[in-house]
C-alpha cells in the first residue's frame, strides 16, 4: 500500500542543469496543452448524461430517476473538489489525474451497459468524485509552471476548456447518439477520456524541477510565497488561517448564485416575464456563454499587466459590471437587442468571475505548496452558494406567485431584488479580499525593508 501512495507523490527534483529559457518554454507549452486538451476531455465525460437524457426517457427512466442521477455527481463533485484539491498539493498532478480521468472514462462505459436507475446513480456518483481529481491538479500545475504576472492569462486561456468541452458534448457526442444510439455515445466518450489520458502521460509534466529547472519563483525572480515554510501541509493550514481566502470564498458564493440563476432559471425568466418563445430565449441565455471566451481570456491579460498583485481590485470592478449587466435584463422592458446586449456583458463578466473568483486569486493569496487546498476550498463554497441560490429561488418563485382565471402568473420583482443583491453581495467582498491583500502586501514590504 505505500508504494501505491509513493507513485502518487510528487516527483522529487532533478539536479538542477544549466538553464535554457527555449527549453524551459518548450517542455511548458507541451505541459500546459496537454493538460488543457485533457481537461476538455474531462468535461466531455461529465456531460455525457446530459445529452443521453432524452434516449434514457425513451427506455423507462423517469425524470425523477434523472434528477437523482445528475445530483449524485453534484453532491460528490462538490465533496470531492475539497478533498481532491488538498490531496493535489502533495501528488504528482500528471499521475494523479490521468487516474481521475481514466476512472471517469471507465464510468462512462459502464452508464453505456444499464439502464438501472440505482446502478446509474451510483456510475454517475463515482463519476462526478472523479471529475474533482482534473480541476486541483490543474490549478496545482498552473502555479507550479506560471510566475504571478503571467498566471493570469494561462489560467484564463486554460478554463476556457470547459466551453470546448460543452460543445463537443453537445456537437459530436449527441450526433452520436443521434445516429448510432446512446451506448455508442457512451462508448465514444470513454475513448475521448481514454485518449486525454494518454496525452498527459505522454506529453505533461509534473514540474520545473523534476525536469532539472529551479522553482519558478527562481526563474521569474518573484518572492518566495512558502510563508509557512517546510512541509505541504504546514502550508495548507497557514492557507486556512488566511482571512483573505474566506472572503474571497464568500464572493465566490454569492457570485455563483447569479450565474446558475441565469444557467438555470433564465430561460425561464425569459419567458414567463417577457413572453419570449423558447426558441428565442435560448438564443438569448446562449449569448453569455460565446462572450464568457472572449471576456475571460482578456480579463486574464489585463490582470497580469495591472493588478498581478491582486486581481481582486479589477475582479470587485468587474463584478459591479456584471451586476448592472445583469440588472438591465431583469428590470428592462421587452427587447431583443437590449437583452442580448444585457446577456453579453453578463457573459463577458460572468466568465472572468468565474476564473478569477473560482480560483485564479486563491492561488495567487496562497503559496504554491496550497494552490490544491485554496481552490478546493473555494469550490465547495462555490457549490454550496450555487445549491443555496437554487433553493432560495424555487421558494421565491413560489411564493411570489399568484393564479388568476386558472392560470398561474409569476412575478420576479422579489427575485430580481435578490439576485441583484447577491451580485452587489459578491463585489463587496472582492473590495475587501482586495483591502485584507493590500494591507498584507504593505506588511511584507515593510518587514523587508533595511533598518
Amino acid at each position: 500500500m505505500s508504494g501505491f501512495f509513493a507513485f502518487f507523490r510528487a516527483t522529487p527534483p532533478k539536479a538542477v542543469a544549466p538553464f535554457s529559457e527555449q527549453r524551459f518554454r518548450f517542455v511548458r507549452w507541451q505541459t500546459f496543452l496537454a493538460m488543457t486538451v485533457a481537461y476538455v476531455t474531462f468535461y466531455v465525460c461529465r456531460l455525457s448524461f446530459t445529452v443521453a437524457k432524452s434516449a434514457l426517457v425513451e427506455l423507462g427512466i423517469t425524470p425523477t430517476e434523472l434528477g437523482m442521477i445528475g445530483s449524485a455527481l453534484f453532491f460528490s463533485y462538490a465533496i470531492g473538489k475539497l478533498v481532491n484539491g488538498f490531496i493535489a498539493d502533495h501528488a504528482n498532478v500528471v499521475r494523479y489525474m490521468s487516474l481521475g480521468l481514466l476512472l471517469s472514462a471507465g464510468m462512462n462505459l459502464l452508464m453505456g451497459m444499464t439502464t438501472n436507475a440505482l446502478l446509474l446513480a451510483i456510475f454517475w456518483g463515482i463519476n462526478g468524485w472523479a471529475q474533482s481529481m482534473g480541476v486541483g491538479p490543474c490549478a496545482v500545475s498552473l502555479a507550479r509552471w506560471y510566475g504571478c504576472k503571467e498566471r493570469g492569462t494561462f489560467y484564463a486561456i486554460w478554463s476556457k476548456a470547459h466551453n470546448i468541452g460543452e460543445a463537443m458534448t453537445y456537437m459530436v457526442i449527441a450526433a452520436v447518439i443521434a445516429g448510432f444510439g446512446w451506448q455508442m455515445g457512451y462508448l465514444s466518450t470513454a475513448a475521448l477520456g481514454a485518449a486525454g489520458v494518454v496525452l498527459m502521460l505522454l506529453f505533461m509534466r509534473d514540474s520545473p524541477q523534476s525536469c532539472g529547472f529551479p522553482p519558478i519563483n527562481i526563474i521569474r525572480d518573484e518572492p518566495q510565497q512558502e510563508e509557512a515554510g517546510g512541509s505541504v501541509f504546514k502550508n495548507q493550514l497557514f492557507a486556512m488561517r488566511n482571512p483573505a481566502l474566506w472572503t474571497l470564498a464568500l464572493a465566490s458564493a454569492f457570485m455563483y448564485i447569479d450565474r446558475y440563476a441565469v444557467n438555470s432559471w433564465g430561460i425561464f425568466f425569459l419567458q414567463q416575464d417577457k413572453a419570449y418563445s423558447t426558441i428565442e430565449a435560448s438564443g438569448i441565455i446562449g449569448v453569455n456563454a460565446i462572450a464568457g471566451i472572449a471576456g475571460t481570456i482578456i480579463a486574464g491579460m489585463l490582470s497580469d499587466r495591472c493588478f498581478p498583485r491582486n486581481r481582486s481590485v479589477m475582479d470587485g470592478f468587474i463584478s459591479l459590471l456584471n451586476t448592472a449587466g445583469f440588472a438591465l435584463m431583469l428590470w428592462s422592458p421587452h427587447g431583443y437587442v437590449t437583452d442580448i446586449l444585457a446577456m453579453i456583458i453578463f457573459g463577458a463578466t460572468i466568465g472572468a468571475l468565474t476564473c478569477f473568483l473560482g480560483g485564479l486569486i486563491a492561488v495567487d493569496i496562497s503559496s504554491r505548496k496550497a494552490a490544491g487546498a485554496a481552490l478546493g476550498t473555494i469550490g465547495i463554497a462555490s457549490y454550496a452558494g450555487a445549491g443555496l441560490g437554487e433553493f432560495l429561488t424555487g421558494i421565491i418563485i413560489d411564493k411570489t406567485a399568484v393564479i388568476e382565471n386558472g392560470t398561474t402568473l409569476y412575478n420576479f420583482s422579489t427575485l430580481s431584488q435578490f439576485w441583484v443583491a447577491t451580485g452587489l453581495a459578491s463585489a463587496l467582498f472582492c473590495f475587501v479580499t482586495a483591502a485584507i491583500v493590500a494591507r498584507r502586501h504593505a506588511a511584507e514590504q515593510q518587514i523587508s525593508l533595511p533598518s
